[in-house]
């Protein structure tokens, strides 16, 4: 069922690209007078079509469900001895070159509108997220040397406001690929009075983080971590070891051989650690009153390791705010959130040219095959987002400058611009192949990086 899941989900996300990308070039074609003979979601063999609207355009499905195509009158493809005057006024070639950009242009830029569209909506209607407040911050990390504590809830980023963990992370990302320091504004809890707060500002220097420390959990070396909530039980499995030892719903922990607990996750991390050692536990009961209790995790094996477990569940949902923006607001975020990550997608493919970025970072159909289905199982709002982001993908690899590709044509009407003239067919095909092999490259490696991640 799952598997069944993953795969409709998959075909949602790719069916959504791929009709909203050609959509694009088949409106701006039409619109500059164009004639459109087929729009075709897949590739290879016609499986089903129907021909509708005054063009008689053949609207397809073909066999092939990677991709899809809008085929124009072009004399390059198709014998034109025959056509009426007003039919070859509407071939491809025999426009102006401003016309065959925007028709080029128009698919790479369809997706980057999608991903604006659908950011937009879903700043509009509200995303529940944590709120960015930080977890006990270790010593000696750059987080620590910056004078943070923990508790503290960041309110921006270089001037940037932020709400919510998700922004709090892209924005260190952004300047950890520029090197670039990042100066936090934040709200501190003043322990001079009950509830009380005290605004600052630490700067943190991320000169450190490697292009290769991105493709991991960064913000843990900076010493950032989302805030949880103190440690509680929830449920606790009857004859399990908690209740054995008179743990009870409710309980709040404090201590444990003496040591203070921060929160659930230090408390968990501590149980883990601690399979069949007793365990001194201090808290507090739901009325106030102490407790201490000794316990002892039952050893559990897991891939090969063992860890400890008392059956006691310890909620560890964080804070949450529903961040939601008016229209206009909405459409600035989504604009500036679409800019953002095509520019870092950019800055990333550049590292990898240079080998600062390993190319495992290359992905393929399995993997976002896998990210679709995990996305639409946590929910609509995950998955939206999940398309927006693989819309960007989509509209910055089109644009790269590799022959058969969106950009790769996008260069040829450049260069025509430039110089007067086109480029010659000799050197458009030479180049078609080279695009041709670079793709098929590019697909090997991201299969190959798909196979390693499904291999334990």
């Amino acid at each position: 069922m799952m598997f069944l899941q993953t795969i409709v989900a998959f075909l949602v996300v790719l069916g959504t690209l791929v009709v909203v990308h050609e959509l694009g070039h088949y409106w701006v074609a039409k619109w500059c007078g164009v004639k459109v003979l087929r729009f075709s979601v897949g590739m290879g063999k016609v499986v089903f079509s129907r021909r509708l609207g005054p063009d008689q355009t053949e609207w397809a499905l073909s066999a092939l469900p990677l991709g899809g195509y809008v085929k124009m009158l072009d004399g390059r493809e198709q014998d034109l001895s025959g056509l009426p005057e007003a039919d070859l006024k509407r071939e491809f070639t025999r426009q102006n070159v401003w016309k065959r950009i925007a028709i080029v242009a128009a698919g790479p830029l369809a997706n980057f509108i999608l991903a604006i569209a659908v950011f937009a909506g879903l700043y509009i209607h509200g995303m529940p997220e944590p709120l960015a407040r930080l977890r006990a911050v270790p010593a000696n990390t750059v987080a620590a040397n910056a004078g943070l504590k923990g508790g503290e809830q960041v309110t921006a980023v270089n001037g940037e406001p932020i709400q919510v963990w998700s922004d709090l992370r892209w924005k260190l990302i952004q300047l950890a690929v520029e090197k670039e320091p990042a100066r936090l504004d934040v709200i501190r809890p003043d322990p001079s009075h009950a509830g009380g707060t005290l605004g600052d500002s630490v700067t943190l220097s991320l000169s450190g983080i490697s292009a290769q420390d991105l493709e991991g959990d960064f913000l843990g070396k900076l010493g950032l971590d989302l805030a949880r909530p103190r440690a509680k039980l929830g449920k606790l499995v009857a004859d399990g070891p908690a209740a054995n030892a008179g743990l009870r719903e409710g309980d709040a922990i404090n201590l444990v051989d003496g040591t203070p607990v921060n929160d659930g996750l230090a408390f968990i991390e501590r149980i883990h650690a601690s399979a069949n050692k007793p365990l001194k536990i201090e808290g507090t009961r739901r009325n106030g009153e102490a407790f201490q209790v000794t316990v002892v995790p039952q050893p559990v094996q897991k891939n090969g390791l063992t860890f400890g477990r008392i059956q006691a569940e310890v909620p560890m949902t964080p804070e949450m705010i529903n961040a939601s923006s008016p229209p206009l607001e909405a459409i600035r975020r989504a604009a500036r959130k679409t800019w953002d990550t095509s520019t870092l997608t950019l800055k990333m493919l550049g590292k990898m040219l240079v080998g600062e970025v390993s190319l495992k970072n290359i992905t393929g159909p399995i993997t976002i095959a896998d990210y679709a289905g995990q996305t639409a199982r946590v929910g609509a709002i995950s998955f939206l987002s999940f398309i927006a982001f693989i819309s960007i993908s989509l509209g910055v690899m089109n644009l790269l400058p590799i022959p058969v590709l969106d950009g790769g044509l996008l260069l040829y009407y450049s260069l025509e611009v430039l110089t007067g003239r086109p480029v010659s067919e000799r050197f458009g095909e030479i180049a078609q192949r080279a695009g041709v092999g670079i793709l098929m490259t590019l697909m090997l490696v991201a299969v190959f990086n798909d196979i390693v991640r499904l291999i334990p």
